[in-house]
C-alpha cells in the first residue's frame, strides 16, 4: 500500500469516528490516561530513561518513587505528563500553535533545568551517535521563524506536514536538551488538532525512527518519516473507528437484542430439562 492510499483510509476512518455519537467520557478520559504512559514511558526510553513502563505508571498516576532509580528519570516522567497534560488542553481550548507554544511545551518537558527551560539553546550541541551538525546557536532563532512560517504555509495533507516539521525541527535541535521528547510532543499536538489520533513512536523502534533522519540528511525529503507515522496513524485510527462503533445509537439497541436471546435460550434450556426430569 502506498503512502496516498494509506491516508486515504486514515481519512475514511477519521470521518467514521467523526461522523459517531461522543463516546462515554470516561472511556476517553481512561484511554488517555493509558496513551499519556505509554506514550511517557516510550518517549522518555528513547532518551535513555531507566524507568520501565510499569515504573513509569507507578511515578506519575500514583506518585511514588522508584527505589534506586535516579531524580532526573522521575522528573522527566513527571515533566513528560505535565507536557502532554498541557498538549491535550491546548487542543481542547483551541489554542493557536506558536513558538510560544513550543517554548511552553519544552519549559514542562525540562522541569529539572530552570536555567534552560523554554529557552533557545545558546551553545553549539551534537547529537550522540550522530554525524549530523545542528546548525549554531545564533541562527536558532531565525531558523524556527522560517520554519513555522513554512509550516503555516505548507498545502500536503496534515499528515505529510506535520512529519516533515518533526524532522526539520529536530535537525535545528532548538534547545540545548530535550528536543526529542519536545518534538513527539508537538508531534501529537499538531495531529491532534488536525483531528487526528495522537501516535507513540515505540522504543522498540527506535532504530527506524533514527534511520528516518539518516534518510533526511542524505535525501532531504522526509518521506521515511512520513510512511512511519501514516502507519502508526492508521492503527490508532482503526482502534478509534472500532471504539466509536460502540458509541452509535444502536449498541443499546443490539445489546437489547442480544440479551433477549439469551434469556430466550436460557429459557428454552430450562424447559428442556424440566420435560426430561418428567
Amino acid at each position: 500500500m502506498n503512502i496516498r492510499d494509506i491516508l486515504q483510509e486514515i481519512d475514511a476512518l477519521k470521518a467514521v469516528y467523526a461522523s459517531a455519537p461522543k463516546i462515554d467520557e470516561a472511556v476517553t478520559k481512561k484511554r488517555l490516561e493509558q496513551f499519556m504512559v505509554e506514550n511517557t514511558y516510550n518517549s522518555n526510553a528513547i532518551e535513555g530513561n531507566s524507568l520501565t513502563l510499569r515504573e513509569t505508571a507507578t511515578v506519575i498516576l500514583e506518585g511514588v518513587t522508584i527505589d534506586k532509580k535516579p531524580v532526573k528519570d522521575h522528573l522527566e516522567a513527571i515533566g513528560h505528563k505535565d507536557a502532554f497534560i498541557y498538549v491535550v488542553d491546548m487542543v481542547k481550548d483551541d489554542v493557536p500553535f506558536s513558538l510560544k507554544a513550543v517554548r511552553d511545551i519544552h519549559s514542562l518537558v525540562l522541569m529539572n533545568d530552570a536555567k534552560n527551560r523554554g529557552q533557545f539553546r545558546q551553545y553549539p550541541v551534537e547529537i550522540l551517535g550522530s554525524s549530523y551538525m545542528p546548525p549554531p546557536p545564533e541562527q536558532v532563532p531565525i531558523l524556527m521563524g522560517e520554519l513555522m512560517d513554512s509550516y503555516n504555509t505548507d498545502n500536503r495533507h496534515p499528515i505529510e506536514k506535520i512529519s516533515d516539521f518533526h524532522i526539520r525541527f529536530e535537525r535545528i535541535h532548538p534547545f540545548i536538551d530535550g528536543n526529542g521528547r519536545s518534538g513527539r510532543l508537538i508531534l501529537n499536538l499538531e495531529l491532534m488538532r488536525a483531528g487526528y489520533a495522537p501516535v507513540d513512536i515505540k522504543f522498540k523502534d527506535r532504530d527506524v525512527y533514527y534511520a528516518c533522519f539518516d534518510d533526511y540528511d542524505v535525501n532531504g525529503k522526509a518521506d521515511m518519516f512520513i510512511g512511519v507515522i501514516a502507519k502508526y496513524e492508521l492503527e490508532e485510527m482503526k482502534k478509534l473507528a472500532h471504539l466509536a462503533t460502540y458509541a452509535k445509537s444502536d449498541f443499546k439497541e443490539r445489546l437489547e437484542a442480544v440479551k433477549g436471546e439469551v434469556e430466550a435460550h436460557n429459557q428454552q434450556t430450562k424447559n428442556c430439562q424440566g420435560n426430561l426430569t418428567k
